[in-house]
């Protein structure tokens, strides 16, 4: 039986236009939230860099990368289940299992978050030493640190959980309220506040730990009371189900959440498990290293999970309904938005890899090739846009999982061979790997079998005018005046107005008039 066995397919919707208006708007609110967290995130990344030595700093790094490990596993692919169900139920008229659906994800994602929260407690001592062999003298701070963030790792879970069910309603104001804006401004708030005290006391990796980690106690809460608010909002009337139909529901769910369990976990993996390798093969200052130059990478990551948590259920209703048409506007259109946002970033980092490392000391300016490569691999990557969770949408996810482990295994076999001989460098080349491997084969068994594409006519225009005002322009200008300070500054100077000028001459294929629309238009 098959993920859409247990729904009757619906008339194809109509108007795609208006969608792409709510889709703008999704998206835009998601963007701009994800671009204030992607750059509290840069600033939280200085401070530690900045508070603690490198060796101390590539601790914390490790720390944290595991509790989002952790995280990852307990979700038990809800973060696609929760979005897919109830936005295929709502769109094929059978609302009234909406409350089914959302207890049958959120106890058991809950229940292991407890379980790998008293896991991570009782190996902290084993973790530290495996990570810090190189450096033993902080492996009792490491451990502690561990210990601190297991703590949290079920509020981290019902967080994310919680915030997955409100965009399956199509709400994309708690995300963005909540963990885009709040949490990210507590987390700047306690870190900077930890940074702070290092001026007086000696730094302590526990404390920074839980300075990182403590937001997820109140922006739980919040999650909590926003869930409830558009659950009961979108309630039907007296709704009832059969025992019968819950059952059949929790077997289509988990037949289609549990390969996507296992592929979360493994592209959660491709983000940190880099970091976790340098540390065990490399060395703490290293993995510091490493983790700062790869910073930019999760800004990136920020703005394609901003536009993709907007498009997810309009993807799944559009599949749902079998309105291809529908769905392969909101792909591409969708990804030549994340190529017009993402793609300069990336130009932008290869041009200035020095000088952004050595905004978090100059010991971090060895990263610079690090930079760029990862830089390189990004373009390919958001240049196929969300591919991964279109193949999901499209009820692909042991597809998605089969892709999701062979990137992984081309991260790790790469990390294994070149880190102990190019430390953060051999990392690098085996995360830009994967992602090369991570979206390219997605790519194709998305168009074979649904033909669908991103490569839209925005997505060509986003791409050649990225290429050009901060590729190709930046270059001339630079062989003109050097590659120097004055060069770089003048080359920046050129690309951004003109970039901007180009991209009000081509809104119309951008079709950037989507974000200026007013509801009213939208619905006359």
């Amino acid at each position: 039986m098959t993920a859409g066995a247990l729904i009757e397919p619906a008339p194809p919707a109509t108007d795609p236009g208006r969608g792409t208006r709510g889709l703008a708007r999704g998206g835009l609110a998601n963007i701009a939230g994800s671009a204030l967290a992607g750059a509290t995130g840069v600033v939280v990344t200085w401070v530690v860099a900045r508070s603690l030595g490198k060796a101390e700093a590539g601790a914390f790094f490790s720390a944290t990368a595991a509790f989002v490990l952790a995280g990852g596993l307990a979700k038990l692919g809800t973060g696609t289940g929760l979005v897919y169900w109830p936005a295929r139920l709502r769109a094929t008229g059978r609302s009234h299992l909406l409350g089914a659906c959302l207890r049958t994800g959120l106890g058991p994602a809950f229940a292991f978050s407890l379980v790998l929260s008293v896991a991570v407690w009782t190996t902290a001592p084993e973790l530290a030493r495996l990570t810090a062999r190189h450096t033993p003298e902080f492996a009792a701070a490491h451990a502690g640190g561990l210990r601190v963030l297991a703590v949290f790792i079920p509020l981290q879970v019902l967080t994310d959980v919680l915030l997955t069910v409100t965009r399956g309603y199509r709400s994309m104001r708690p995300t963005v309220l909540v963990d885009r804006v709040l949490r990210s401004a507590l987390q700047l708030l306690t870190v900077s506040a930890a940074g702070i005290a290092t001026l007086w006391t000696a730094a302590s990796l526990p404390v920074f730990a839980l300075a990182w980690a403590a937001p997820y106690l109140p922006v739980a809460l919040f999650a909590a009371y926003a869930t409830r608010r558009v659950y009961l909002a979108g309630r039907p009337p007296g709704a009832t189900s059969e025992p019968l139909e819950r059952r059949q529901l929790r077997r289509e769910f988990w037949r289609f959440t549990g390969p996507r369990a296992f592929a979360a976990v493994a592209q959660l993996a491709l983000q940190r498990v880099d970091v976790l390798l340098v540390a065990v093969l490399g060395g703490l200052g290293p993995a510091a290293v490493y983790a700062v130059a790869g910073r930019f990478v999760i800004l990136i990551q920020f703005a394609n999970q901003g536009i993709s948590q907007s498009v997810q259920p309009r993807l799944a209703e559009a599949l749902s309904t079998g309105d291809r048409d529908a769905a392969n506007r909101f792909y591409q259109v969708a990804t030549g938005w994340l190529v017009l946002i993402t793609w300069p970033v990336n130009l932008l980092v290869v041009l200035l890899a020095p000088y952004y490392l050595r905004f978090f000391g100059d010991e971090y300016t060895a990263g610079a090739p690090v930079v760029r490569l990862l830089a390189v691999a990004m373009l390919v990557a958001t240049g196929c846009g969300m591919v991964d969770m279109v193949l999901a949408m499209a009820g692909r996810t042991s597809l998605n999982l089969s892709n999701v482990l062979i990137a992984l295994a081309v991260t790790i076999g790469l990390d294994v061979l070149l880190i102990p001989r190019f430390g953060a460098m051999g990392a690098a080349a085996g995360l830009a790997g994967a992602m090369v491997a991570n979206n390219l084969l997605p790519l194709i068994q998305v168009f074979r079998s649904a033909r669908l594409h991103p490569f839209g006519p925005g997505t060509r225009a986003a791409a050649l005018l990225s290429l050009g005002c901060f590729g190709l322009l930046p270059w001339a200008v630079t062989a003109l005046f050097g590659a120097g300070p004055t060069g770089l500054a003048l080359a920046v100077a050129a690309a951004v107005p003109a970039f901007c000028a180009g991209a009000w001459l081509l809104r119309d294929r951008l079709e950037l008039g989507a974000f200026t629309r007013r509801k009213s238009q939208e619905e006359s």
